[in-house]
């Protein structure tokens, strides 16, 4: 059953990892797709080849997401490519890992910059397009369990995804009478670059193992299924809602 069959979806940082996976899998659906990517070319050529070997529509587009321009760029090269905008997949971050006490201001706000900036610039102007398209639609900012947890060393970027959490409520209560949909994904430990030197620790990768109900780390594809199912007409009542996928670590307390 093909969930997304017509429809256009955006994906912001799918150049590799979450958004990679998701973009394809939004492609398998039946989606035409467009990503964004801020350096690594190879690999949003890569993304890009792996949907048109499968028979879908994509198109890649460069672009810094902590800057304004770049979120009307890229809705303005996706309606180009393919008409409309269904379905923003807000993806796109970074987390340089950092102590607290010597935090460089610099770090601190590049990371303000492009995780919690770029993802309310680019909900924004997807909901612009879907407002004018006048059909609804549905916006997805890929949070994380960080939003509902402390870490010692990302005291710059928790901060960030329980604001893309919060901006996926109040962007509900102020759309839905668009009918456009605005939920949050909260991963838990994925297995992807960001995070790849600091699970490069074999003690604090079984660590987070054990930590986890399911007994293994997450891998991008598991974001598929859960982003699929927000973007598509199933989800048609779920507005405001936060979906954790963290193979059960969050509750794991004890």
């Amino acid at each position: 059953m093909r969930l997304l069959e017509g429809k256009t979806v955006l994906v912001t940082g799918a150049s590799t990892g979450i958004g990679r996976a998701i973009a394809i899998g939004a492609a398998q659906h039946g989606a035409a797709v467009a990503i964004n990517y801020a350096r690594d070319t190879a690999g949003a050529e890569s993304c890009v080849a792996a949907i048109e070997a499968a028979g879908g529509r994509a198109i890649a587009v460069r672009g810094d997401v902590a800057e304004p321009a770049t979120a009307t760029d890229f809705i303005a090269r996706a309606v180009e490519a393919f008409g409309k905008v269904d379905v923003m997949v807000s993806n796109a971050g970074i987390c340089p890992f950092h102590a607290f006490l010597d935090m460089p201001v610099e770090t601190f706000e590049r990371t303000m910059r492009v995780n919690m900036h770029g993802g309310y610039f680019m909900c924004q102007a997807a909901a612009q397009q879907m407002v004018k398209q006048g059909h609804g639609g549905s916006i997805i900012a890929v949070s994380s369990i960080s939003a509902l947890v402390g870490g010692e060393y990302q005291t710059h970027y928790t901060p960030t995804k329980a604001g893309l959490h919060s901006l996926m409520q109040s962007a509900a209560i102020a759309l839905g009478k668009h009918n456009i949909r605005c939920n949050s994904l909260l991963p838990g430990t994925i297995l992807t670059e960001i995070n790849k030197d600091d699970l490069a620790d074999r003690e604090k990768r079984e660590y987070m193992e054990k930590r986890t109900p399911l007994g293994r780390l997450g891998m991008p594809e598991d974001m598929v299924g859960p982003a699929v199912f927000l973007a598509s007409d199933m989800a048609a009542y779920v507005t405001g809602a936060a979906l954790l996928v963290d193979g059960g670590m969050y509750v794991n307390l004890q």
